[in-house]
């Protein structure tokens, strides 16, 4: 009468970079096992710490005295357990399949990019958008765009007050200008407040051009960002020395 061999057990393998169903059969032996286990895990057979886990209970070591000889029939195999393949080696000396640094990579060159047909450049060409709109404005027009709606979204008008900051500048004013000051490098509106004290840089003009009248040292031109709008009444520093004697 002729035996016939074990069937195959569908158990999952899970190391500390893979997890996989495989079919591992009872007839194999432990040498065998980590041997097809290496191209797996990426861990040496003689560097897998093997151990099987059966639903709930403790893990048992796959291991024996003469692991060339010992079959895996000798171990509780249920379809579904669980084999965990730990790595032996020092931390130092693992290989990190999760980092990818050091993986070859191609990178099309941008001149061939721009020639192919199939990509998502071709097709924003093709449909117009973005920066091959012809309707679409330009950096600069954004830009000034931009200063225009932080203006509106802070409050900022003619006749406001501000207090400048960040709040440790403490100095507070009356916006007398809104708008472009090309005299001023950069792109944007810039806003003309006449300070209550002054600690400005000039009367309202720049380079010669005027644009709003103030004393001597209580204008300056600054940023909306830098103007908060608000019921910000003039700094009685009398009253404050009074308060402080």
């Amino acid at each position: 009468m002729s035996l016939s061999a074990a069937a195959d057990v569908p158990l999952q393998i899970s190391s500390a970079n893979s997890s996989s169903e495989r079919r591992i059969s009872p007839s194999w032996t432990i040498a065998h096992l980590r041997t097809r286990l290496e191209p797996i895990t990426g861990i040496p057979a003689s560097c897998q710490q093997l151990a099987l886990r059966v639903g709930s209970q403790d893990a048992i070591p796959i291991s024996a005295a003469d692991e060339e000889t010992a079959q895996l029939a000798a171990f509780p195999l249920q379809p579904y357990a669980e084999i965990t393949v730990g790595d032996t080696r020092p931390p130092g000396a693992r290989t990190d399949f999760s980092d990818l640094s050091s993986v070859p990579k191609y990178t099309m060159p941008p001149a061939e990019y721009e020639t192919r047909t199939d990509s998502v450049l071709a097709w924003k060409k093709n449909q117009k958008l973005g920066r091959f709109d012809p309707n679409a404005p330009s950096i600069e027009q954004q830009k000034i765009r931009a200063s225009e709606r932080e203006v509106e979204e802070r409050g900022i008008a003619l006749g406001a007050r501000v207090r400048i900051l960040p709040e440790t500048d403490s100095r507070r004013g009356t916006v007398s200008y809104v708008g472009q000051v090309p005299e001023i490098p950069g792109i944007g509106s810039w806003v003309g407040v006449t300070l209550d004290e002054p600690t400005g840089k000039n009367d309202g003009t720049v380079n010669g051009k005027r644009y709003f009248e103030c004393g001597k040292n209580y204008g300056v031109f600054l940023r909306p960002e830098r103007c908060e709008a608000g019921d910000f009444p003039p700094l009685d520093l009398g009253d404050e020395d009074l308060e402080e004697m």
